[in-house]
C-alpha cells in the first residue's frame, strides 16, 4: 500500500537521525499532514556515538538542541532517549500510542541492521516502521544500469544522475501538533544547549547556520568553486560537508540552491555527485561489510604496517610538508580540505604502502563530517581499490600539490611552525634547503624511491609484474 493508500493515523512518532531539521524533511511532513498528534523523537546511541570524534558528537547535540527550539517554535518539542533503537523506538511508540513511525532512510550497513530490528520490534506489536527518503537526491533503486545492475563507475552515474528527476523541495510545517507532556524529561536537551566546543574554528551547529552558511557559499564562493576547489587550505571550499552530514541541511536543498544561482554550478554539483556515487554504492553493499570491489583488493595489510611510520603519519611528523600541515589541521579541527584528504591519503597508501583502513578508521575518530560512505568511498579511490578507483598507478606527488596548491607555502607554515623562517623555494622540500629547518624531522621515506617500491607492488599485485 502506498503512503498516499493509507489511511490518516491518530499518532505518528517521527524518528530523527541524520536529518536534523525541519524543512525539506519528506518523514516529517508526512505525519504532519495524516497525523492528529506528531511525536519527534531521537535516541541516543552508543553504538554510533562511542567511537565518533568529539567534533562529531558536539555538532551532533548541540544540532539537537536547536532542533528542539525550531520544533517548540512550532508547537512541538524533542524527545530524546538514551540507548538502543530496537528497544526505545517501539518503547515510545506504545507509550504514545503510535500506529507508525516514520524516518529517513539511511544506506549504511549499521543503520540497515538497526532498522530491520526496530521494524520486527514494531510489527510484533501491530506497528510499522516506513522509511521515507531526504538522504539522497535520488533512491539507489531508482539508479540502475540499462542491465539492471548498480553503476560501479562514476561518469556513467553522474550522467544518469543529472537526467533522474528531484522531488520538490519540502517547507517548514507551520505547526507539529505534539501533546507536550509527551516529552518528558528535558535534561538531555539542556545538556546539550550549553557544550562547549571541543575544537577550534568548527562550524556553528544547527539548521539556521546552515542555511546561513548555504546562502554566503552561494553568494561568494560558488562562481569560483572549479578553480578554487583544490587549494589545500580548503578557501575554496564549502564547508557544508558536516550538514549534509548530519542532515541540517538536506542534498536537494543544497543542489537547488547551487542551480539557481545564476552561475555555473556544475563542478560543484558534480562534487555532490561524488557523495551520492558513495552512498548508492554502500546501499548496495549494505549486509556486508563494505570491503573492496577491485580484485585488486589490497596486497597490504594493517598486521603489515610498520608502527613508527604510521605514527608518523598520524601525528603529522613525516618529514613531508603538506601531509604533515594536512595532518596537524585534521587533528587541530575536525576538517580537512578534498585535495588535502587526497594527499594525506596518498602517501598513506602508496608512498607508506599502508592499509587504507588505518587511514579510514584514523579520519573516522577525527573528522566533524565523518560519513562512513564518503570516508571509506574516498579511502578506497585513493588507494586504488573499490569502486572505480584512482588507477594503481597514479601517484599524489605531495611536493608538487604543494608548489600547485599552496604556492607560497602559506597553510604549511600556518600548521607547521618549524618552517616559519624557510625560503619560499624550500617550504615543500625543507630537505634541500641549506640549513635543515630546526625541530622539524627528516623524510620517513625518499619520495621518488618510495614512489617505485608502490609501482612495482601494485603491478605484481595486479598480476602485470
Amino acid at each position: 500500500m502506498s503512503p498516499e493508500a493509507e489511511p490518516a493515523w491518530t499518532t505518528a512518532v517521527v524518528w530523527f537521525r541524520r536529518d536534523l531539521r525541519v524543512a525539506d524533511h519528506p518523514a516529517l511532513c508526512e505525519a504532519v499532514t495524516r497525523a492528529q498528534r506528531v511525536v519527534p523523537l531521537f535516541i541516543l546511541d552508543d553504538r554510533l556515538l562511542g567511537g565518533a570524534a568529539p567534533a562529531r558528537s558536539w555538532f551532533l547535540r548541540r544540532s539537537l538542541a536547536v532542533l528542539d527550539a525550531d520544533l517548540r517554535a512550532r508547537g512541538s518539542a524533542l524527545l530524546v532517549r538514551h540507548g538502543r533503537p530496537e528497544d526505545l523506538v517501539p518503547q515510545v511508540a506504545a507509550e504514545v500510542g503510535a500506529q507508525v513511525v516514520l524516518a529517513s532512510r539511511d544506506v549504511t550497513p549499521l543503520s540497515h541492521r538497526r532498522d530491520a530490528a526496530v521494524a520486527s520490534a514494531l510489527e510484533r506489536d501491530g506497528r510499522r516502521l516506513g522509511l521515507r527518503p531526504g538522504l539522497l537526491l535520488a533512491e539507489p533503486e531508482t539508479m540502475l544500469t540499462a542491465a539492471g545492475s548498480p553503476y560501479s563507475v562514476f561518469t556513467p552515474f553522474w550522467r544518469a544522475l543529472q537526467a533522474a528527476p528531484r522531488r520538490g523541495v519540502l517547507a517548514v510545517p507551520d505547526r507539529v501538533p505534539t501533546p507536550l507532556d509527551f516529552v518528558g524529561d528535558r535534561s538531555l536537551i539542556d545538556k546539550m544547549a550549553d557544550l562547549a566546543p571541543p575544537l577550534s574554528d568548527l562550524p556553528y551547529p544547527g539548521e539556521r547556520a546552515a542555511h546561513d552558511r548555504l546562502s554566503a557559499w552561494v553568494a561568494g564562493g560558488l562562481a569560483g568553486y572549479g578553480t578554487g576547489r583544490d587549494v589545500l587550505s580548503g578557501e575554496g571550499a564549502s564547508r557544508l560537508s558536516a550538514d549534509l552530514h548530519f542532515g541540517t541541511l538536506s542534498p536537494l536543498q543544497v543542489e537547488s540552491a547551487a542551480l539557481e544561482a545564476g552561475v555555473d554550478a556544475t563542478p560543484f554539483v558534480r562534487q555532490l555527485a561524488w557523495r551520492e556515487f558513495y552512498h548508492h554504492r554502500l546501499f548496495h553493499r549494505r549486509t556486508g561489510d563494505g570491503s573492496p570491489d577491485s580484485p585488486l583488493l589490497s596486497a597490504f595489510r594493517s598486521e603489515d604496517a610498520d608502527p613508527y611510520a604510521v605514527e608518523a603519519w598520524r601525528e603529522g611528523r613525516t618529514g613531508i610538508p603538506v601531509v604533515d600541515a594536512g595532518m596537524r589541521q585534521l587533528a587541530a579541527t575536525g576538517w580537512l580540505s578534498n585535495r588535502a584528504r587526497l594527499v594525506v591519503a596518498s602517501f598513506l597508501t602508496r608512498h607508506l604502502l599502508m592499509d587504507y583502513c588505518i587511514g579510514e578508521r584514523h579520519f573516522m575518530r577525527h573528522l566533524i563530517d565523518g560519513d562512513v560512505a564518503n570516508n571509506r568511498g574516498g579511502w578506497q579511490w585513493t588507494a586504488g581499490v573499490g569502486a572505480d578507483p584512482q588507477p594503481w598507478f597514479r601517484i599524489f606527488n605531495p611536493v608538487r600539490q604543494g608548489l600547485r596548491f599552496d604556492p607560497e607555502g602559506a597553510w604549511v607554515r600556518r600548521w607547521v611552525p618549524e618552517l616559519a623562517g624557510i625560503a619560499d623555494r624550500h617550504v615543500h622540500e625543507p630537505w634541500e634547503a641549506p640549513v635543515a629547518p630546526d625541530g622539524y624531522p627528516s623524510p620517513v621515506v625518499e619520495l621518488a624511491a618510495a614512489r617505485e617500491r608502490a609501482l612495482a607492488a601494485f603491478k605484481s599485485a595486479s598480476g602485470r609484474g
